[in-house]
């Protein structure tokens, strides 16, 4: 593949809510191009950019994949990325990488929620947009509709320069306001025609705004419409490309990925309309690349793509990452597109590329030529993910293997986290949500080989007491040589400032106090271990106040077992609780939902602490909630708010459960006791 000059390139973010079409939309683009001989369906599993084995199977976006398309001179870097919200970290890295977005919306369907999700992305990292409303052959499908819908959401910005010439069955063309020209499908192909006379009063409306519009974005143009002076075309078209970088002009196109309607059109106007790659650095500067994906495959190892921010990368000049301060070696720069690769030996400011086995490059990192020194790029910044699950092996000796692959997982996924937690002893994973987790499964069996289970974690619960008692532990053995005695008297109590205290307050030498260490150590080691359901305790102080002691059979190992004993004699008489732990929540939501939200919370045990408006007309609610009672809450709270609404935890601090609820708890402990004895 030719390299290109950056003012001949278009990145373009490919983005939708899952089903408007927008992998169908690259597949014609692809096809249109010349790339392709014929256009693959997601149905059939046959497209170039859902090539992985997770999407053919569920024919979903999962993974961002890059799809260069040459057309009239000119590359478009198309980035298929995910329509479905567990998959929104592939989103906000392609953000980065790219200039412009291309909304998909369907026809039918309008503007849909992770349409909106993603357009408040854009509008933070302020990327221009265009608009193509797809599927306008299908039944109840109408442009006027999605365009109105649109305008009411997102202003007056959202600017048709086509509309459509027939509706769903009988769409067979467009006419584009800018050249004031119509085109229809003859035999496969888009010919020019005459304009319908039933849709002239309608074309001269659109064009009249798309003046007004485009003349509000220049002062000068502006006082020269209002003084009734006519426009030119070349002053029109100047003003509306301005308005579209400026980020205040939405062109809004139409079509269909099916029949090819409007496919041609579209790629002309993201090389005619929107702005080439010269915004995120200066072309002829230092090299600088931002590292915004990471692919992890078993047999290939890792791909990291890049976009070139500046300067011009050669292959003989090597590769150097600024964030580990570490060479790089490379063997050629990738162009990929889906699965297939070519290979180039130098890539220009704003092209997009990929290089395999870099050894110390992770997603975000920067890097540079030897020899040379940019700026760290900004860290890209990932959603929290919220829902867990405890991952463990099928099969028995997995463990390594498991940890290997996770490694690579999450190299490639920043929105995959994991953790071990030692008091349930299980593997956590958590994810964005249910699906996300379930294809991360499927990617053990499928890239490494490995089978695993995912299963509701373990909540960590504890256990304390409620009341003061006094208790002795003694300890005496006598078996032939020396013995051992220890003998202590201990006072438990509640203690809320802390998990443990230990204090001691012997008098007359009862207790020696070289083994004051041994007592607490042993009072320690029986708190891992409580009375009611075996949870470690907490919130106990323990005062060592008496005792006695045998100069010759004392010991340390006698009165750490005397402790211990006497900590199990009194956690059983000093009126033992189980103890839940209790989450800080925030959680986002529009405000119509903003019932059904609260309503959820107070069936969950969960306490409103405060509301607050935030940005967009949502709120921001904040509560506590025990975690048991949220361990799904991401799926809940996405089906409560039709995947509008979104939350972050944080332990706060440990309370006492219900007795009726903890009645349960602690016969399910039971029970599977019983069945693991079995």
């Amino acid at each position: 593949m030719q390299v290109f000059e950056s003012g001949n390139i278009r990145n373009v973010g490919i983005v939708a809510h899952g089903g408007a079409g927008k992998t169908s939309l690259t597949e014609a683009m692809l096809f249109q191009s010349g790339y392709t001989s014929r256009i693959g369906k997601t149905e059939d599993g046959t497209t170039v950019t859902d090539y992985l084995p997770e999407e053919i199977k569920r024919k979903v976006t999962i993974s961002t994949a890059l799809a260069p398309v040459l057309w009239n001179d000119h590359k478009l870097n198309l980035l298929d990325t995910p329509g479905y919200a567990d998959f929104i970290g592939e989103v906000i890295s392609t953000l980065r990488a790219v200039d412009n977005l291309l909304m998909v919306v369907c026809g039918v369907s309008g503007v849909e929620v992770q349409t909106e999700v993603i357009w408040e992305y854009a509008d933070i990292a302020k990327k221009p947009r265009m608009v193509f409303v797809n599927k306008l052959d299908r039944d109840n499908s109408c442009f006027e509709t999605v365009v109105d819908q649109m305008r009411e959401k997102y202003g007056t910005g959202i600017v048709p320069i086509h509309i459509p010439i027939g509706k769903e069955q009988d769409f067979r063309g467009y006419v584009d306001i800018l050249t004031q020209k119509a085109y229809v499908l003859d035999n496969g192909k888009m010919v020019e025609a005459p304009i319908p006379e039933d849709i002239a009063v309608q074309i001269d409306d659109y064009r009249t705004y798309l003046i007004e519009v485009s003349a509000e974005s220049c002062d000068e143009l502006l006082l020269k419409y209002l003084d009734g002076d006519e426009l030119s075309d070349q002053e029109i078209l100047a003003a509306f490309r301005s308005g579209i970088a400026a980020g205040e002009i939405y062109p809004v196109l139409c079509g269909s990925a099916l029949t090819g309607i409007g496919v041609s059109a579209l790629m002309d106007a993201l090389i005619h309309l929107m702005p080439a790659p010269v915004g995120d650095g200066d072309v002829a500067g230092d090299p600088a690349a931002l590292v915004f994906k990471t692919l992890a495959d078993p047999f290939v190892g890792k791909l990291s793509f890049l976009r070139i921010l500046s300067g011009t990368f050669k292959v003989a000049d090597g590769l150097y990452n600024m964030n580990a301060e570490q060479e790089e070696k490379i063997g050629n720069f990738i162009i990929p597109c889906g699965k297939a690769q070519e290979n180039v030996q130098m890539a220009n400011a704003g092209d997009i590329v990929a290089v395999a086995k870099l050894q110390y490059t992770q997603t975000g990192h920067t890097l540079t030529t030897k020899g040379h020194s940019v700026a760290l790029q900004e860290p890209i910044v990932f959603p929290e993910p919220n829902l867990s699950v405890a991952l463990r092996p099928k099969a028995r000796g997995d463990e390594d293997k498991i940890g290997n692959a996770l490694a690579r997982l999450i190299e490639e996924d920043p929105t995959l986290k994991t953790e071990k937690n030692t008091e349930t002893k299980e593997t956590i994973l958590r994810g964005i949500g249910d699906m996300h987790l379930d294809i991360v499964a499927e990617r053990f069996k499928n890239k490494f080989g490995v089978d695993v289970e995912l299963s509701e974690p373990k909540i960590p619960y504890r256990e304390t007491i409620k009341k003061e008692v006094k208790v002795q532990g003694r300890h005496k053995k006598q078996s032939g040589g020396a013995g051992q005695f220890g003998d202590v008297w201990v006072r438990l109590e509640p203690y809320a400032d802390g998990d443990f205290l230990f204090e001691e307050d012997v008098f007359g030498g009862a207790v020696p106090k070289n083994y004051f260490p041994a007592v607490e150590k042993g009072i320690r080691e029986a708190m891992n271990e409580g009375f009611l359901a075996g949870y470690p305790m907490t919130n106990i102080k323990a005062v060592l106040y008496d005792g006695s002691y045998h100069p010759v059979d004392s010991n340390e190992m006698a009165f750490k077992i005397a402790g211990s004993l006497a900590f199990k004699k009194g956690a059983e008489q000093a009126s033992p609780i189980l103890l839940e732990p209790i989450m800080n929540m925030k959680i986002i939501v529009p405000e119509q939902f903003m019932g059904d939200v609260m309503g959820d919370l107070n069936s969950r045990r969960g306490r409103i602490m405060g509301m607050n408006p935030t940005e967009n007309g949502r709120q921001m609610i904040e509560a506590q909630a025990p975690m048991a009672e949220i361990t799904k809450y991401t799926i809940d709270l996405k089906a409560m708010t039709q995947g509008r609404g979104h939350f972050s935890t944080e332990f706060s601090h440990y309370e006492e459960v219900p007795a009726k609820i903890a009645e349960g708890i602690i016969a399910e402990i039971g029970r599977a006791s019983c069945r693991e004895r079995v």
